[in-house]
């Protein structure tokens, strides 16, 4: 508890430890004290100071997490019928994306408390009916980046997913794959090995440190921490046209170094993802690499490394740290980031990211391995319109099929294409075109380009409809079907309807918790349960 807190201009000041203690009490979770620390440095509560010490104010803090969170105005806005607690606003980001979760970035995913929700057989005070138990066959036939299936194995249940995009299912089985860490660590530090020889040639590590120098010594001076975001904040400084004045006087300096270090930015390819969204120091070190992983022998460590290398590329990619999700145009130049509140650059090297996520993988590897469970699973490249699961499933694995085929499928936990939002094979280009795998954009379901007209609704009813007509054959009499949905042009109950079914319940969640800390796209989505006629 906090006692005879300090007094200062009328405001209740604390230390960050003791904030944390209060915000902790305050939203019925833990609120670390690095969380508190964040929303001073970028402005979100003002610092004050007691002899060298930093301080908030209770009622600012206070004020500031009432801004966020608002259960009742979300109930406002989409019903009395939101289930709050399935927004699972009680668990933080590491918690989200435990583990595996997090070895490759995906769009449109679900979180794995959603998944264990529905599968988990043991009840709580929120939930009053089980669906599934251990032993169980789950299939997946949007398997995305196999959620479900890794918290199937969690579970210990079986589970089969299906996808049309191969990397997709690249990254799913990636996930639930056992992996010789040994093996794994001796190839990744032969090949770190290798790339820091290959730069010793090069001068773009030299560049970038000083770069880096000059930046640390401008951002001081003119993007002081925290009070130039306080100053935004309270519309003390106009950020666009500050922010490009002092881009434009560093660009100065920028190029000056360009010029003394000799360095070439742009690529003359323009015309592939691989030229355009990279710079040239960046893509001579991508293309070492990836000829390197070329010899590899082991296939699975192979599987392993390419997908630490496309995950290190994503983040390497020309253009500002607030377009890293939806990529605009490349930029080539230093720049001014309204994310971070200074001047930023774009990416030299991928040495930094190779390093942080390989050793991240394997040690989200190693967590996994330790609460894995031996149970079935595996995702299948294909069409879930019509791929036949049993016959796919035998060229994998044939004690996998016999008990397909003997057990049959419990039931489905699935969240299908959002008709217009995403073109799947589209947000992932560069893994293809770095892996050289083959892209099925035409047979996506409800893809961004199609759009979200009649015709688009019309045809993703007909396409999801027949997937849940042909996954039906693989199921047990009294299947479970859980869709997580986005359904604001109320299609699933034609779907239903099409597909032999009947929506039996509904469960309606806010989303709070977006993908590339978007915190202004929340919105509400539906869990759909389907069950034969």
């Amino acid at each position: 508890m906090i006692t005879q807190p300090l007094l200062y201009e009328d405001h209740e000041l604390v230390n960050i430890q003791e904030a944390s203690v209060w915000a902790s009490e305050y939203l019925d979770r833990k609120v670390s004290a690095a969380n508190i620390s964040y929303l001073i440095q970028y402005g979100r509560v003002k610092k004050y100071q007691n002899n060298g010490n930093t301080l908030l104010c209770i009622n600012e803090l206070k004020n500031y997490y009432d801004s966020q969170v608002d259960e009742k105005k979300w109930k406002n806005k989409y019903g009395e019928n939101l289930n709050w607690h399935l927004s699972f606003t009680e668990y933080k980001e590491y918690e989200r994306t435990k583990h595996v979760h997090r070895i490759h970035p995906y769009k449109g995913k679900f979180i794995p408390q959603l998944v264990e929700y529905f599968l988990d057989s043991h009840t709580d005070e929120f939930k009053t009916s089980t669906y599934f138990d251990e032993g169980d066959i789950i299939l997946d036939p949007f398997c995305g980046s196999g959620t479900a299936l890794v918290q199937a194995n969690e579970l210990n249940m079986h589970a089969l997913g299906v996808d049309i995009s191969s990397f997709n299912a690249m990254i799913t089985n990636t996930k639930v794959d056992k992996h010789d860490l040994g093996l794994l660590r001796k190839t990744i530090n032969d090949l770190t090995n290798g790339l820091n020889s290959f730069q010793k040639s090069r001068n773009n590590l030299a560049f970038e440190r000083k770069l880096l120098s000059e930046l640390a010594s401008f951002n001081s001076k003119h993007f002081p921490s925290p009070e130039y975001r306080r100053k935004v904040n309270g519309r003390e400084i106009n950020e666009g046209k500050y922010g490009n004045e002092k881009e434009e006087e560093f660009l100065v300096t920028y190029h000056s170094l360009i010029k003394q270090f000799g360095m070439t930015i742009e690529q003359d390819e323009k015309d592939t993802f691989l030229g355009k969204w990279f710079l040239f120091p960046v893509r001579e070190e991508i293309d070492y690499l990836s000829s390197e992983i070329q010899k590899i022998e082991n296939e699975s460590v192979k599987r392993d490394i390419s997908i630490i290398l496309s995950r290190t590329i994503r983040s390497c990619r020309a253009t500002t740290h607030a377009d890293l999700g939806t990529l605009k145009d490349p930029v080539i130049t230093t720049y001014y980031c309204r994310k971070h509140g200074k001047i930023c650059k774009p990416i030299f090297s991928i040495c930094n990211w190779w390093n942080t996520y390989s050793k991240d993988t394997i040690e989200r590897f190693r967590v996994f391995a330790n609460l894995r469970t031996d149970t079935f699973q595996f995702c299948l490249t294909g069409d879930s319109r019509e791929i036949n699961l049993i016959e796919e499933t035998r060229k994998i694995d044939t004690n996998f099929a016999d008990l397909l085929q003997s057990r049959k499928i419990r039931g489905i936990f699935s969240s299908p294409p959002y008709v217009g939002l995403i073109d799947y094979h589209e947000q992932h280009a560069y893994a293809y075109e770095l892996l050289g795998l083959s892209r099925k954009d035409e047979l996506e379901i409800g893809p961004l380009y199609k759009g979200q007209g009649k015709e688009a609704q019309d045809s993703y009813s007909q396409n999801i409809s027949q997937v849940l007509i042909n996954c039906k054959k693989y199921l047990q009499d009294d299947f479970d079907i859980f869709l997580v949905a986005n359904d604001k042009y109320n299609l699933y109950p034609k779907i239903a309807d099409l597909a032999g079914m009947k929506i039996v319940n509904h469960f309606q969640r806010p989303v709070l918790n977006r993908v590339e800390k978007d915190r202004n796209s929340t919105y509400s989505e539906t869990i759909f349960h389907l069950r034969g006629k």
